[in-house]
């Protein structure tokens, strides 16, 4: 997996602060400098008034994650995505799940699966048919790449969900990259940002037998 953040909005931070005051001033965000003051930005997100947030936006690059992890991310429908379509490119290579790794004769059966998979979808193309049909037989494990666009307050909610050690573990991994690049943009915003039980010390799940529930939700609970 490679995330590479290709494009955020210029000085987000500042365009997030513009955008709060604006609710309240009667002077036009046109004639606001940088230098003038501003509400505090950490105050603002944790009242929950996110949508100055939203005008702050991060594309990201993607490469190598599996279909499963694909699927999971285009969930989020408060985004844009341009993935690479199987219908016109041939996916290069798979993702192995570290337990099927870790097991010798569990990666056996998997490597064979996706040998004989590989396989026929190469004969299909041989025999003429167009690799949008050749590609039925693919597993989910095959590569793909993705851009992907999100405001501040999507990567917020993407990441509460995604970084719980309940999510699933290559998009958990999708999420902590993306969110070290973020923290460099808009640290205010993102310096907090991850699981409920991080960032406020609660569970949805109500996971008792989670590791990190001892560790961030029964103390505040007591």
């Amino acid at each position: 997996m490679r995330v590479k953040l290709l494009a955020w909005t210029s000085k987000p931070e500042l365009l997030a602060k513009i955008a709060s005051k604006t609710c309240y001033s009667e002077v036009s965000p046109v004639e606001m400098k940088e230098e003038d003051k501003y509400p505090d930005l950490l105050a603002i997100v944790r009242k929950g008034h996110l949508s100055v947030i939203e005008h702050c936006t991060f594309t990201f690059a993607i490469e190598g994650i599996s279909r499963v992890a694909s699927h999971e991310l285009v969930r989020h429908r408060i985004a844009s995505y341009s993935q690479q379509s199987q219908r016109v490119a041939r996916p290069i290579g798979y993702v192995t799940p570290p337990l099927i790794e870790a097991s010798p004769e569990a990666k056996k059966v998997y490597e064979e699966v996706l040998r004989k998979s590989t396989e026929a979808y190469e004969k299909l193309i041989e025999l003429g048919i167009p690799l949008e049909d050749a590609r039925f037989v693919l597993p989910n494990a095959m590569h793909t790449n993705i851009v992907v666009t999100m405001n501040a307050r999507s990567l917020l909610n993407f990441f509460r969900l995604r970084c719980c050690l309940r999510a699933q573990w290559e998009i958990r991994e999708l999420a902590y990259r993306m969110l070290e690049l973020v923290k460099e943009k808009m640290p205010t915003v993102f310096a907090n940002a991850g699981a409920p039980c991080q960032m406020d010390g609660t569970c949805p799940e109500m996971d008792t037998k989670c590791k990190w529930y001892a560790i961030y939700v029964k103390p505040r609970s007591k």
